[in-house]
């Protein structure tokens, strides 16, 4: 299991405003080419993010479902691509009166990850949860700063 946490210099209700956009997620999530909200709900439970990931000439698209949505604490999500799925967990939890710690939490559900999981795999995933909740953080900043 992947954990890794995060501080963000801004508001837990300017990260939800990020988390709660679907096309940005591929500004921050590591490896997405393209998101788009694909119903118009997100982020509500049942709603749906498509995204393209592409590495080298290959591309691949991929699902994400809502299972959980609690604004602005918690967001819970499968996603899915083939037979492969993984749970995504985000909880933003309020860090002081202006700063939000993100909690992000990803692990295999079903597919090969699942079959082929083990701890070098979680450090792979550790290094680029670093990566993603350091652009996440960024986006969420970047924006408080441009409200001010």
């Amino acid at each position: 299991m992947a954990v890794q946490h995060r501080l963000v210099g801004t508001r837990p209700e300017r990260v939800w405003e990020v988390l709660a956009d679907g096309d940005r997620y591929a500004r921050w999530v590591l490896g997405t080419h393209r998101s788009r909200e694909a119903d118009g709900r997100w982020p509500q439970e049942g709603s749906e993010l498509r995204y393209r990931i592409k590495v080298g000439p290959f591309t691949y698209d991929g699902t994400t479902v809502v299972r959980v949505c609690e604004p602005p604490q918690r967001l819970e999500l499968e996603a899915k691509m083939g037979d492969a799925g993984a749970r995504i967990a985000i909880e933003v939890r309020p860090w002081g009166p202006e700063e939000t710690l993100l909690v992000l939490d990803e692990h295999p559900l079903r597919g090969r990850g699942w079959s082929f999981h083990h701890a070098a795999i979680d450090a792979v995933a550790q290094l680029r949860h670093r990566v993603m909740l350091a652009r996440l953080a960024r986006e969420c900043e970047d924006g408080a700063r441009e409200r001010r």
